[in-house]
């Protein structure tokens, strides 16, 4: 792979029970398990490198319906769509399996690098070239909005089979005695609560749910918050001459 948008193009229609979960440096919002470490599970001799295309672009979605889940959990606000910028829009398969897995519309604009196009507002509403802010938002457009198509059982399916992957990167490092521990702050309930709002599966059961609780912390929305990590060891690992 040379490029991102090649990924699009190799991913298969379905992971087929794989799952990558990109915990290179630990497990961050809203586990927060600094012992875990990146694994792929689900395996088999049918996989081959489309499927593992696949599992890194659903990782992004995965983690970004965890925070999704947590925001609800910890402000009992719910979220309604979402605003997506950065390189990973380009991949409308990235795009629509996220509206997929996490139920509600996700909205993206014309201008993909939102952080630069902030930066120059800023500077221009220092200078003078736009009175305010509400002549600034005008300037911000939708290109295109995906909303969610995917069968509940699928979603289902692959929402319980992250989970187990998930429990599956835990555990890797004993530094500390701390680590790995429970975090007091998270509450399945409450977060399942938000997904149930949104029509969506909740997750794997009593059995599964002790293994995967972590800390629900503030800290705003991590969009597409395993782009970096994922597709970055996917170009850097699997090129091939």
């Amino acid at each position: 792979i040379d490029s991102f948008a090649e990924t699009e193009k190799l991913a298969t229609p379905r992971n087929d029970g794989l799952y990558l979960v990109p915990a290179f440096g630990g497990l961050f919002a809203p586990h927060w398990r600094s012992d875990a470490r990146a694994c792929m599970v689900g395996m088999t001799a049918t996989h081959h490198k489309g499927h593992i295309c696949r599992a890194a672009l659903e990782a992004t979605a995965y983690q970004t319906r965890e925070v999704f889940d947590a925001i609800y959990a910890d402000s009992k606000v719910q979220l309604t769509s979402l605003k997506v910028d950065g390189g990973g829009t380009a991949n409308a398969l990235l795009m629509q399996f996220q509206a997929d897995m996490i139920g509600v519309d996700v909205v993206k604009p014309v201008v993909q690098e939102t952080t630069a196009m902030g930066a120059c507002f800023a500077a221009g509403l220092a200078v003078g070239v736009w009175k305010d802010i509400d002549e600034v938002r005008e300037l911000w457009a939708v290109s295109k909005t995906y909303t969610p198509k995917m069968s509940e059982d699928e979603r289902a399916t692959n929402w319980v089979g992250w989970q187990k992957a998930v429990t599956k990167s835990l555990g890797w490092v004993e530094d500390d005695d701390e680590d790995g521990d429970e975090d007091e702050f998270y509450d399945a309930d409450v977060a399942d609560e938000g997904a149930s709002k949104r029509g969506l599966s909740v997750g794997v059961g009593d059995k599964d749910t002790d293994a995967i609780k972590g800390g629900f912390g503030t800290g705003g929305v991590l969009l597409m918050c395993a782009t970096s990590f994922a597709v970055g060891w996917l170009l850097s690992g699997t090129k091939r001459r």
